[in-house]
């Protein structure tokens, strides 16, 4: 089985066209599938149905269209591995991050990283954690930056503790939540969920960590931004990190609400494949992402 033949399939699939995939790899429709259909011979199957209108995967073109992507990304992640052990610094680094970690970190990682290693091409992909996680043992991203999850397999994650987030509850200014004083006075409020579905999440693990039932969810957002602007202007009780509550461009419409019980206390971290934790290139930007959070940590003490 010859990388040829798969990356012929993976053109054809992605372009729904036998033509459009030869001109993307940037050969003939005949010679490409000729390289179809020598995979096919060799796996004694169909990997494509065709028609008048192009291809599309069957079931098993569709299997080894996973794995033709998958064993693509491991050999040019060993290429790229093995030249910047040789020294050559260059290659790509993509780096999957919750809101939180791009609004607080990834702005001064990425001008001290990129300073120091300007031949390393970064690509940032703002998404949920758990999507994060997903994307990480596919091998789509090299590292995973946000809140540390409690049930990690062991061994499958290389993990780099960052820096304590405080998570504050706030609502909006003139909201008359805002006198409450213990977590109970807001049970029946509308919260915010941000970046979990309605039965998990931080809202969840707070009045759960004070034997309180969840509250009920006002709204589900998938970002910092959208959490901001649905408690600017409504009802609605979220959480947030205190150093983006307290920042000027957020604190002049919210309020933090000071409960008897405390904020939320979470630990931000960066997780990398156990194996691609070897690849300089991550090694470098862990350091990075330390530096920045040192740094980060001080100026909030």
């Amino acid at each position: 089985m010859k990388l040829t033949n798969l990356r012929a399939l993976v053109a054809a699939i992605e372009e729904g066209s036998l033509r459009s995939a030869g001109k993307r790899l940037g050969i003939s429709q005949p010679a490409l599938t000729k390289l179809i259909r020598e995979l096919e011979r060799e796996l004694s199957t169909t990997l494509l149905h065709r028609s008048t209108t192009g291809v599309v995967a069957t079931a098993q073109g569709l299997v080894m269209y996973e794995r033709a992507i998958a064993a693509d990304r491991e050999l040019v992640q060993a290429v790229e591995q093995i030249r910047q052990l040789d020294g050559h610094m260059s290659g790509s680094l993509a780096i999957g991050a919750v809101p939180l970690a791009v609004m607080l970190l990834v702005p001064e990682t990425l001008r001290t990283f990129g300073s120091a290693f300007p031949d390393i091409k970064l690509r940032i992909i703002e998404e949920l954690y758990i999507a994060q996680l997903t994307r990480l043992r596919k091998g789509e991203v090299d590292i995973a930056l946000g809140p540390l999850p409690g049930d990690l397999p062991a061994g499958e994650f290389a993990v780099e503790t960052l820096m304590p987030i405080t998570m504050v509850v706030v609502v909006r200014k003139g909201n008359p939540l805002a006198r409450a004083k213990r977590l109970a006075d807001l049970a029946d409020a509308p919260w915010v969920y941000t970046g979990a579905p309605p039965d998990s999440g931080y809202a969840k693990t707070l009045f759960e960590q004070h034997g309180l039932a969840p509250p009920p969810a006002g709204a589900l957002v998938n970002s910092t931004l959208g959490l901001l602007s649905i408690i600017t202007s409504g009802n609605c009780v979220g959480l947030l990190p205190q150093q983006i509550a307290l920042h000027p461009l957020a604190s002049q419409y919210i309020d933090i609400i000071t409960l008897k019980e405390g904020p939320l206390m979470l630990t931000l971290g960066a997780l990398a494949r156990a194996e691609s934790h070897l690849k300089p290139s991550v090694r470098h930007f862990m350091a990075h992402l330390h530096r920045a959070a040192h740094h980060l940590t001080k100026i909030s003490a």
